[in-house]
Parts: C-alpha cells; sequence; structure tokens
C-alpha cells in the first residue's frame, strides 16, 4: 500500500480518536471510550507503518497538521465550537507548512 495513504488513514483514526475523546466525557461513556483506544492505536500503528518509507519530520508534520486542522473542523462543525477570523488564519498556515514540507522541501522518502 501506499504510505501516503497509510498516512491519511493515520491521520483519519487520530481525528476518530480525538473526537470519541470528547465523546467520551472523560472515559465515563465506555463505547466513545474504546473508539479513543481504537482510533489511538491505529494511527499509531499506521504512521508506524508510513514511516518505513516515509522520513520521520515529513510524515509527524503532515499527520500532525492535518490532524490539526481536521480536528479543528470536526470541532467547529459536529461540536458547534466557534470559527473566527484565526482559527481560519491558523488552518491556513497548518496547510501552507504541510505544503511546503511535503511537495517544496528537498527532503525525500528513504
Amino acid at each position: 500500500m501506499n504510505p501516503f495513504w497509510l498516512l491519511l488513514l493515520a491521520i483519519l483514526s487520530e481525528i476518530m480518536g480525538t473526537m470519541s475523546l470528547r465523546l467520551s466525557q472523560g472515559f465515563t461513556r465506555p463505547l466513545p471510550s474504546l473508539f479513543v483506544l481504537v482510533g489511538y492505536g491505529l494511527t499509531f500503528y499506521l504512521l508506524s507503518l508510513s514511516l518505513k518509507h516515509i522520513p520521520l519530520s515529513i510524515a509527524y508534520a503532515i499527520w500532525a497538521g492535518l490532524g490539526t486542522a481536521g480536528t479543528v473542523l470536526i470541532g467547529t462543525f459536529i461540536f458547534r465550537e466557534t470559527m473566527d477570523v484565526w482559527r481560519v488564519f491558523g488552518i491556513m498556515l497548518i496547510l501552507a507548512g504541510v505544503f511546503v514540507l511535503n511537495l517544496v522541501s528537498n527532503a525525500h522518502a528513504a
């Protein structure tokens, strides 16, 4: 499997785990708590597989950046958290950073 697909699945698993973390209400709700454990377990497993082919600095930056941006969007649209100009600006900076690291950087897959 393409390592960037593994990385994308790791990002989606991390977003699922983080969303479930909020729904678990401090691990007092069993099903969302289970999704937290599965989401984070799966994300680290998939991230570790992607690191066989993608340099750590690139993979981790993409994973953390897109996971953060995705979590902000989930918070806004599912949990009705506020979205202001600074959050939009922050997401744009994160995406710009991922773009620079992934497409413009001289770092190549190992």
